[in-house]
């Protein structure tokens, strides 16, 4: 065990250990043993206009922690109990709300309105063309544009009930926002349990005609120790078939099936097994950053992919009422990013599972549909459930 991990470790069992009061503990982001849902709010620096940004730090009756700013709707800090029962930070991101302001590779964002990549920043609806902004190496749109629901201040309110905690968070799209048509009218909820559950709910409304693809882009690394990589996780997705792409991460239309080639995690296997095969979509994506479609997908709430740590124990089981999850590398990690605690963040050392629909499906007409409607409200959920073993 290295350094930062043998001293994080001792850290937190003696803050766990120590009797010190509610509020001291709430501010080291550990929970007061008494078996309560509760919320602490904070100011958390200012967004670019000035406004002033809050960070929001849900409880649940076990320890477990979620830090949510209402700038970006960003998951800034996730605890995770591993199977000796401490608690740690499982999420990457930044110290403060500044970090999220730069350029950034979307750590814990709320993504919106699409969600991945629409080829050429364009799509045409209903007969009309729309032009998207370009923010992907200048050739296509991803997630939402230059000013996507990462960059934007939320209206928040918290809720505390007995059993669980919730942050209800709202933002209002106007009309031509990144391109996109139509006024859109966003909640997203974020629910933590006691049963180390954090359910994100997704709902929005339209005036006109307009893609949605929400998801939530969170990079973990089940160690806590973000010095680590992720390649000895061990991930199962129920997925026989993927999207394939072209050098540009542009879906080529037809799913390809994973059995044979190193995109086959329908057994649990290791990242770092196939990832550096001489493999062409592997190239592609410089290693996994495609869309894994389920193989069973009726829009139910659904066990549809795990992660599993083996050193900490910690299981990350993902639940979800979409059809398929972009698993993502932390390719583009290269240690120029300084995160929290100072931690350079080297070549994957994050990852990302994002439940959503395919990329670029409004191009794609034998993709299901991600157009909403006036008069249509779109919906969906996914449930990340935390564990032990």
């Amino acid at each position: 065990m290295n350094n930062y991990k043998m001293e994080n470790k001792m850290k937190l069992k003696s803050v766990l250990l120590c009797s010190v009061s509610a509020l001291f503990m709430l501010a080291c982001g550990c929970a007061t043993m008494t078996g309560e849902t509760s919320v602490n709010v904070e100011p958390w620096g200012e967004a670019q206009d000035g406004t002033p940004v809050k960070l929001y730090t849900l409880v649940n009756g076990n320890g477990m922690t979620v830090r949510i700013s209402n700038y970006g709707a960003i998951i800034q800090s996730l605890t995770a109990a591993d199977r000796d029962g401490v608690y740690e930070d499982v999420v990457l991101g930044y110290d403060d709300v500044a970090g999220y302001i730069k350029e950034t590779p979307y750590f814990g964002a709320t993504i919106g309105r699409y969600g991945n990549r629409i080829a050429k920043g364009k799509f045409t609806l209903d007969g009309q063309e729309y032009t998207l902004a370009k923010n992907n190496n200048g050739l296509n749109h991803l997630h939402g544009g230059v000013k996507g629901f990462d960059k934007v201040m939320w209206d928040a309110v918290p809720e505390v009930g007995k059993k669980t905690v919730s942050l209800k968070m709202h933002y209002s799209s106007k009309d031509g926002d990144e391109g996109f048509p139509g006024n859109l009218e966003v909640d997203v909820v974020f629910t933590l349990n006691n049963k180390d559950e954090l359910m994100i709910e997704y709902t929005a409304t339209t005036d006109k005609a307009t893609p949605v693809n929400l998801t939530n882009h969170s990079y973990f690394n089940l160690t806590a120790d973000p010095s680590q990589t992720i390649l000895g996780h061990e991930l199962w997705m129920n997925a026989d078939r993927f999207v394939s792409i072209d050098s540009e991460s542009i879906p080529l239309g037809p799913l390809d099936p994973v059995a044979g080639t190193p995109f086959d995690f329908t057994t649990a296997e290791k990242i770092g097994r196939g990832i550096t095969e001489d493999n062409q979509q592997l190239k592609n994506g410089i290693g996994y950053d495609h869309c894994w479609v389920f193989s069973e997908s009726d829009g139910s709430l659904t066990l549809q992919v795990s992660l599993y740590e083996a050193e900490s124990g910690r299981l990350l089981e993902i639940l979800t009422e979409e059809p398929s999850v972009q698993f993502y590398s932390g390719n583009f990690l290269d240690g120029s990013l300084i995160g929290k605690g100072g931690v350079v963040y080297n070549h994957r050392v994050g990852l990302c599972l994002e439940p959503e629909h395919y990329p670029d499906s409004p191009n794609q007409p034998a993709y299901p549909s991600t157009i909403l409607r006036p008069g249509e409200t779109y919906e969906t959920k996914s449930v990340y459930r935390f564990s032990a073993k």
